[in-house]
């Protein structure tokens, strides 16, 4: 594939990215590969992994910079404000860049590089995958940075109509420059099982991080519960985290060793077959802007049930999902509904229906319209820029036009060292798709 003239180039940046795996990681991962195959350039800029450090090349020729950076805090980086300006600069010139599309409002990286790119003029999109709350200390720090990274993005996205109802609130953003874009699933790798599966026992699945706010502590109190009710209901739990201890204690705490397995961290390749040997899909969840997990799970052929929170609502038809209060004996209700309508659940037919609901090259398609909207928003000086940081706050305006100037400055100081002309720009990688229908 090669790289078309007139197409974009974007940089995606992210503290989350492969090797680890998350609704985050994928969404990069994937949106990145279908806008290669749109014809796009497309580079992404995230931290080092271990001694997974430098340039990488992934599949169809994406190029991945694993920057020296080490992870500081929840696979974040530790915020230098102009530490990063530099190398981000750098990758800017050498690239080509035309656009910087920044993603999670918790990454560091992220919010540094859409800083840094908008001092030096290039357009910028932020994709909000999260939903926070607005009273917490954690979060009220974080709903400042955000407001103060979005004070000067181009567009911005999000995954669901609630995460964005969220994001404008937190940021203060204007909703037109908002744009919703769900996640999708990968359907070729996500399909059910040839054979459907016995009813006999009847397997609810859970794949999560085992912590509080994916509700690791509902789960504590409903499997038990559904257990009591159902002999032949059988659970598989996998995913690791804080809570998984306490998952462990209440299957030793009511004997139910031989009716729930704990699989611990389960790798994305295994995710299907875990999900093929399940009827039930059940998510716990105390805070979802989308939950790509669900989406997964219905294209596998299961039948969902989730605590109503959040953008879930929004993910799936009423006839595939069974939605509960976040409460355990309203949890146990929806189940036993869901055990109810399982013999009516045909998997392929779900299949299908996902197939035509979802597609990442829908995404892509959509994605693509708001990078050319962003690239046709007019150029503008420090001094035209600096009015809206000001709206931040009557102190924080001003110290964000402050952070902002030194920025500019330091930028106009690296173009003395070291002008643009002398970057040199790397050659466009071309790469070849193999046939592999051929043997």
């Amino acid at each position: 594939m090669e790289f078309k003239e007139g197409k974009h180039r974007i940089l995606m940046v992210s503290d989350f990215f492969y090797p680890n795996f998350g609704g985050v990681e994928n969404h990069i991962y994937l949106l990145s590969q279908c806008l290669l195959k749109l014809g796009h350039k497309v580079v992404v800029m995230t931290h080092a992994y271990a001694n997974r450090s430098g340039v990488r090349y992934m599949t169809n020729g994406l190029k991945v910079y694993y920057v020296p950076w080490k992870p500081f805090l929840m696979q974040n980086t530790l915020p230098t404000f102009y530490g990063t300006l530099p190398i981000i600069r750098s990758i800017l010139i050498r690239e080509k860049i035309s656009l910087v599309h920044g993603h999670q409002a918790f990454s560091t990286l992220c919010h540094e590089a859409l800083m840094h790119a908008r001092t030096m003029g290039y357009k910028v999109i932020f994709t909000d995958h999260s939903l926070y709350g607005f009273s917490d200390i954690g979060s009220i720090h974080m709903n400042k940075v955000l407001q103060f990274t979005l004070a000067d993005v181009s567009q911005a996205i999000c995954v669901s109509h609630t995460s964005k109802e969220n994001t404008v609130l937190r940021s203060g953003l204007p909703p037109e420059k908002v744009f919703v874009i769900p996640n999708a699933v990968d359907t070729t790798m996500f399909k059910p099982a040839p054979e459907r599966l016995s009813m006999d026992p009847i397997v609810i699945v859970v794949i999560s991080r085992l912590v509080y706010r994916k509700g690791a502590d509902l789960l504590v109190e409903v499997i038990p519960e559904v257990c009591h009710l159902y002999p032949n209901v059988r659970f598989i739990i996998g995913g690791d985290g804080p809570k998984r201890v306490r998952l462990e204690e209440m299957r030793e705490k009511h004997s139910l060793q031989d009716r729930v397995d704990m699989l611990g961290a389960v790798p994305h390749a295994k995710v299907r077959s875990v999900l093929n040997s399940g009827h039930i899909f059940l998510n716990s969840s105390l805070t979802e802007a989308f939950c790509i997990a669900i989406l997964e799970a219905a294209s596998c052929g299961l039948l969902t049930v989730s605590t109503r929170v959040g953008g879930v609502p929004e993910v799936l038809p009423d006839d595939m999902i069974v939605l509960a209060k976040p409460d355990p004996s309203d949890m146990v209700h929806a189940i036993q509904k869901a055990i109810r309508i399982l013999p009516r659940i045909d998997p392929q037919e779900m299949h299908l229906r996902m197939k035509e609901m979802y597609s990442w090259h829908d995404v892509a398609k959509r994605t693509e319209i708001v990078y050319d909207r962003a690239l046709r928003c007019s150029n503008q000086t420090l001094l035209e820029r600096l009015p809206r940081y000001l709206t931040c706050g009557v102190w924080a305006g001003k110290l964000f036009c402050l952070v902002m100037i030194i920025d500019f400055i330091l930028w106009r100081l690296l173009q003395l060292w070291q002008p643009d002309s002398e970057v040199e720009p790397v050659p466009d990688f071309k790469h070849r798709s193999v046939n592999t229908d051929k043997k």
